[in-house]
């Protein structure tokens, strides 16, 4: 009874964590470059031992065991690629990210290529993060017209005067790091665990004029949400099941 009061109590409250998580996934089934997050579980078996502040309490029973949240993995399997044929739309196709430059001076790495310009003409994301380029952000110039290359170089093409001349602004980082490496922040975007940025990878390839859709399946994320309320459902009947037998225990020795 003790190992299933535990095991009971802490995997209701981390199902509880998935749900979440897949509430989050179901929220952004149709954000642009999403990559869904799943939650991996297990079940840890407590140390026993004396307790540090109360030296002279009983060391903790080895029944024990609690449930906990394993680690928090990303799901990286490529979207879909939708065309806009928006010249500032930019899509990753295959592995690989775009490189984002913070306000503080680091990188961070992105699949949403649903790109803007701001005031100053620099090439930045929606929320207003500049894109990273080869030699810093890629400013610009007015009254021209963008395209981008499938290795990320952004050209401008006068739209008065010699309409014919194309010139090369910068080049879009584009970054490939192995997976395990990154670790979603907060703000949704992706950095190296170690916090430096990643090299260039020239194998990376973009399309223009797309956009790659979030890779969140709404059908699977619905029955993982179905199963996990079950889940839930059961481990707090199980715990009610604990406090009934300890009860009918209770009862039983008091009479004798």
């Amino acid at each position: 009874m003790d190992r299933l009061i535990y095991t009971a109590m802490t995997g209701a409250s981390q199902t509880l964590g998935q749900q979440a998580a897949v509430a989050h996934n179901l929220a952004n089934a149709a954000s642009t470059g999403y990559r869904a997050e799943e939650h991996r579980l297990r079940a840890v078996q407590v140390i026993p031992g004396a307790n540090p502040g109360n030296p002279s309490a009983a060391p903790t029973l080895p029944t024990r065991a609690f449930v906990v949240d394993a680690s928090t993995h990303a799901d990286f399997t490529p979207g879909p690629l939708q065309m806009t044929a928006r010249p500032l739309d930019v899509a990753v196709q295959g592995p690989g990210w775009l490189a984002l430059t913070l306000p503080d001076g680091s990188e961070a790495y992105t699949r949403n290529g649903s790109l803007e310009l701001n005031v100053n003409g620099v090439l930045q994301t929606r929320n207003g993060i500049p894109v990273q380029g080869d030699g810093g952000s890629i400013t610009v110039p007015p009254d021209v017209k963008i395209s981008i290359a499938n290795d990320g170089t952004v050209s401008v093409v006068p739209e008065s005067g010699a309409q014919n001349t194309v010139n090369a602004i910068g080049r879009i980082k584009l970054v490939n790091p192995p997976e395990a490496d990154l670790v979603r922040g907060g703000d949704g975007l992706f950095r190296l665990r170690n916090g430096a940025p990643a090299d260039a990878d020239p194998k990376v390839v973009v399309a223009g004029g797309y956009l790659e859709g979030s890779n969140v399946n709404p059908v699977e994320q619905m029955v993982n949400m179905i199963s996990l309320g079950r889940q839930f459902e059961m481990q707090m009947k199980m715990l009610t099941t604990a406090d009934a037998n300890d009860r009918a225990a209770t009862q039983l020795l008091s009479n004798f």
